[in-house]
């Protein structure tokens, strides 16, 4: 039996930033992972491998230079599913190595196989060979999986979830995509600019309800403009898979439609993966959907024991784990340099085109009857995106009438989730959009909507339309 200060369940951004903070401090680490390959969802069935995909699919359709040298979206049909997912792999294979080598770095052993308590501070590890550990803390980080409804016949070569589609051995020809959030969204579009015909079924009158509703309607146009077909207000009701491959997959909605499609996605909603730890042996609560319920300072009902990424539930992104693992960690040793995140954090969505945010919503300052004010600024009227042949996209600032306080700052377009840190900090401390006017911005590039989309909102209070 191993005695550790510390022992951390999985390697996922939440896992490895927690076991390399405390071992950074001086303290004895243990980190236990069941796969072959590190990092979790963030490495193998998430964050990186669909975002490398979106930058593939981009880079083989010729949407980069599209809107100045006129590259044929054609350019797709040429490249084969090997070329898809070369970069992908290459990715998520040079990230596992270097989490690995992370750990090892900074002294954390590292123990392969499935953990489970023996009780609240002993974890039972079986792999080649079975461990027994105990620690004075134990951080529960192992992610989530996909939520799979019985009624649908998963078997990850037509039929996949949000984790086998990034499997895939060939291009689909068509595809229906239950769910249209986050993970909806971005693989309707990546398929879409490969030239599959996609069909998104959702369930409410609106996708991704919590950004705002002009940035939203704005990606539906965008989505719809590249041929993907939302259907809203209605739901899956059945599928029905044809033995022959040649076959098309018939789809039944919830409206009588029916659809014939190649392949089909399940993406709505992910479940805590928390079955082989055996939870009830240490006491510790878990809430719907499987997710552990925890305090502020990422403590479940058990204080020793905390729980920090997805398997907490929202927002589940891997830039918020990696410091609720930080954070947890600061707690348990009393590190005293990241107690709690951010009031403001950036959310970032990679569909194309890409979507980010900070802050309040002109539908939440409504509803907060905030006396507020809205300033824009285009993609298309920007040097830098005629330079790139930008079509679409704009930077949205929402700010206070009586002392022009921006209070949230929201953007579709290329880059977004880049441009969006500069507004995070515009948020967070409270500046005006006089600290935006008076900044300097390198010219051409795309901050410059900042700017112009500052002096658009004291235009708009002045009721003088005139481009400074």
């Amino acid at each position: 039996m191993q005695n550790y200060d510390l022992i951390v369940i999985g390697t996922g951004p939440s896992g490895e930033k927690a076991a390399v903070k405390a071992a950074y401090f001086g303290h004895k680490v243990a980190i236990i992972e069941k796969e072959t390959v590190f990092g979790g969802a963030e490495v193998v069935t998430g964050t990186l491998p669909s975002k490398t995909l979106k930058e593939t699919a981009l880079y083989f359709s010729g949407k980069y230079e599209k809107g100045l040298f006129g590259v044929d979206r054609d350019l797709a049909h040429e490249a084969s599913v090997e070329d898809f997912m070369f970069r992908k792999n290459f990715v998520s294979d040079y990230a596992a190595k270097e989490i690995k080598e992370n750990l090892k770095r900074h002294g954390v052993d590292i123990y392969l196989g499935t953990a489970s308590f023996q009780d609240s501070h002993t974890i039972l590890v079986k792999g080649t060979k079975e461990s027994v550990l105990t620690a004075q803390y134990i951080i529960i980080a192992t992610g989530s999986y996909p939520y799979h409804p019985t009624t649908i016949p998963f078997d990850g070569k037509r039929v996949h979830d949000s984790d086998t589609i990034l499997q895939i051995r060939r291009f689909p020809i068509s595809i229906c995509i239950v769910g249209a959030g986050v993970i909806g969204c971005e693989y309707a579009t990546i398929f879409s600019t490969m030239g599959a015909k996609v069909h998104l079924i959702n369930d409410k009158a609106k996708i991704l309800p919590f950004i705002d509703q002009e940035v939203s309607s704005s990606l539906v146009q965008q989505m719809e403009n590249e041929g993907v077909e939302i259907l809203f207000n209605t739901g899956f009701e059945s599928i029905e898979v044809p033995q022959k491959e040649i076959d098309m997959i018939k789809v039944k909605v919830k409206n009588g439609q029916i659809l014939e499609v190649d392949m089909f996605l399940f993406a709505a909603g992910r479940s805590g993966n928390i079955k082989a730890l055996n939870l009830d042996k240490a006491g510790v609560k878990v809430g719907a959907r499987e997710s552990i319920e925890v305090d502020a300072e990422y403590r479940t009902n058990i204080p020793h024991i905390y729980a920090v990424g997805d398997v907490i539930g929202f927002p589940a992104l891997a830039s918020t784990s990696m410091d609720q693992g930080r954070a947890a960690v600061a707690h348990i040793f009393k590190t005293r340099d990241l107690e709690h995140l951010p009031s403001f954090m950036p959310y970032g969505i990679y569909t194309i085109p890409e979507v980010s945010m900070v802050g309040m919503t002109e539908e939440e300052a409504i509803s907060s009857k905030l006396n507020y004010c809205v300033g824009k600024a285009k993609y298309a009227d920007m040097a830098r995106g005629q330079i790139m042949g930008a079509k679409n996209g704009f930077l949205k600032i929402i700010f206070n009438k009586d002392d022009l306080k921006i209070r949230g700052v929201h953007i579709i377009g290329h880059i977004a989730s880049e441009m969006i840190h500069y507004g995070v900090e515009l948020v967070e401390s409270g500046s005006t959009l006089y600290d935006v006017i008076g900044r300097v911005f390198n010219f051409p590039t795309l901050h410059e909507l900042y700017k112009y989309a500052a002096y658009d909102g004291l235009s708009t209070l002045s009721g003088h339309r005139i481009k400074p």
